[in-house]
């Protein structure tokens, strides 16, 4: 079966009996239908903290067509945890309806390893991201309503950088001339779309604490400058509360679960490319005073998700990770290998041992950050025995633990192997998270720090109107924050074709954005765009209601 019909055919309990398992009372729901709720901040406010529940990430090797499988082993992880005796959750970002009518279809698992209702999770599911473009669009015409009645705070039109935000790719908005016409229509300026998760909206709602922390943050996002280059934020507006009105209940975190029943909190849907990649710090710090064992996800590789997961997100919220488990498939690795994806299904050890560069790399990295991490291979039926002894024969050379791992086919049954291997990891204190680099670097040091012993690139571009900026930045006071590199995916480099493992290679930097809300800097490094476009043949294309009224197509 699809994994819709795999998810359509499962036996939904009411989310309620999902609530109870994780001890949340019914008057602390705010039920959406049958099977989802939101959960009472207030409620979740006054839990008290567990000292001893684990905090476990999942990431992955450089992403390629093949699939690697973080959300589907997250989750196939947590029902693995489940059925060995342990009281886990998964916390899970939301699915962009960009990707999901884009490249990809669905984001919430695959096979035996869902979190349902599926086609809610994909299709507005609580209304969270449509919420979060609004509020950032009500910022956009507060903007221009100031501008076009007198414009007190002396706002230059020319320096205005807040853009508006749409859910969808649409390469056609990426750059606009907004006002145009007659006089009563405002000042005509140039201005653009962002995709909504790579708004720094969704990026402060992501990492905010509670309502008054995200009200603060609101207020503190950089929206242009003065005719004599001061910086205007939005509270000299006063859309932050306003703004924060439009995202109360949203920023309340969304209880689904998984096909097996387990409680699941999906909240929050930052890109990893061009944002920091994780979900909320409400939803991830509420299932730590709810579980003994929490798994959650950093979007695409290693190197741009955990990286920012743990220099941001855990920086800003104070969490420290017990283990890190890096996802790969066979495929993948030797597409790494150089093999073509017409070829994968040919069996191919050699490959596969020079993929393995890959991994070790991401394995490298993240030992730099003191967490203890290990491998899960997420495995496909064609894998053969000798490839999967060439990745176990791989990770014993380096002494790093491994499991092959079958949630997709079997569920939570299929991942008990790995649920025990990551449970004895994060249980064996020998976690000592420290950051990569310190506050107290200059943002041009802590760009090249993640860009050397991240990317392993052997220095940074930069023009000196890049570099001018930075130093502007640190003289305004936001030399403190950490920087979030935004670039493709597919390579250590910004070069989307060089798979495996590239060095000598140059990072080059196109331009800085000040993110004062949301708590860094964006570096958007090579050809990046924070607003993607469809392919030649999107997915949305085979995405239909059947004769039934069922969704087709969204897989």
């Amino acid at each position: 079966m699809s994994d819709i019909e795999i998810a359509r055919a499962a036996s939904l309990r009411p989310i309620s009996d999902i609530a109870t398992k994780i001890d949340i009372p019914a008057s602390a729901l705010k039920a959406y239908g049958h099977d989802k709720a939101k959960v009472s901040l207030q409620w979740l406010n006054d839990q008290p903290e567990r000292k001893d529940a684990k905090l476990i990430l999942v990431t992955a090797i450089t992403p390629t067509p093949a699939g690697e499988g973080k959300t589907t082993t997250s989750i196939g992880l947590t029902d693995g945890l489940n059925k060995i005796g342990k009281r886990a959750m998964v916390c899970l970002r939301e699915p962009s309806l960009g990707p999901c009518f884009g490249m990809k279809g669905g984001a919430a698992g695959g096979g035996y390893a869902q979190v349902v209702p599926m086609e809610d999770i994909n299709l507005h599911f609580t209304g969270d991201f449509h919420a979060i473009g609004a509020a950032n669009n009500l910022l956009a015409a507060l903007i221009d309503n100031h501008v076009y009645w007198d414009n007190e705070q002396n706002i230059d039109v020319r320096r205005i950088s807040w853009r508006r935000g749409l859910d969808m790719n649409d390469r056609s908005l990426r750059d606009i001339v907004t006002s145009i016409g007659s006089p009563v229509n405002g000042y005509p300026r140039q201005g653009g779309f962002d995709i909504t998760v790579a708004s720094e909206v969704m990026a402060s709602f992501c990492l905010a604490t509670d309502l008054q922390d995200l009200q603060t943050r609101l207020g503190e996002m950089v929206i242009g400058e003065t005719k004599d280059r001061k910086l205007v934020k939005a509270k000299a507006l006063k859309a932050e509360g306003p703004m924060t009105v439009l995202l109360k209940d949203a920023l309340e975190p969304n209880l689904v679960q998984t096909l097996e029943n387990n409680p699941a909190f999906i909240h929050g849907g930052p890109f990893a490319n061009i944002a920091h990649g994780c979900n909320s710090v409400i939803a991830t710090k509420s299932a730590l005073k709810l579980a003994d064992y929490v798994v959650t996800e950093a979007g695409f590789g290693a190197d741009l998700g955990a990286e920012k997961f743990l220099d941001i997100k855990c920086r800003k919220a104070g969490l420290r990770p017990n283990a890190i488990v890096v996802v790969a498939t066979i495929r993948a690795l030797k597409m790494h290998g150089g093999v073509a994806k017409t070829d994968l299904a040919t069996q191919n050890v050699a490959a596969v041992e020079s993929g393995c560069a890959n991994l070790g790399r991401h394995l490298e990295n993240i030992s730099q950050y003191g967490v203890p991490a290990m491998v899960a291979i997420n495995r496909f039926s064609a894998d053969s025995d000798a490839e999967v002894e060439a990745v176990e024969n791989y990770c014993q050379s380096l002494g790093v633990e491994v499991s092959m791992a079958n949630h997709w086919a079997d569920g939570g049954g299929g991942a008990t192997d790995l649920a025990q291997k990551v449970a004895a990891l994060a249980d064996n204190g020998q976690a000592d998270f420290k950051p990569l680099y310190d506050d107290k670097a200059s943002l041009l040091e802590k760009i090249e720090t993640v860009a050397r012993s991240i990317y392993r690139a052997e220095g940074v571009e930069m023009d000196a109107k890049v570099q001018a900026q930075l130093k502007a930045w640190e003289d305004a006071g936001y030399g403190h924050l950490p920087v979030c590199i935004a670039k493709t995916q597919y390579s250590f480099s910004t070069d989307p074709t060089l798979v495996g493992a590239p060095n000598g290679y140059t990072l080059p930097v196109r331009e800085v954005r000040l993110s004062a809300g949301a708590g860094f800097i964006v570096v958007v490094c090579g050809a990046v765009m924070t607003m993607p476009g469809l392919p030649r043949v999107p997915a949305a294309n085979s995405i239909k209601l059947n004769d039934a009224g069922q969704i087709e197509g969204l897989f």
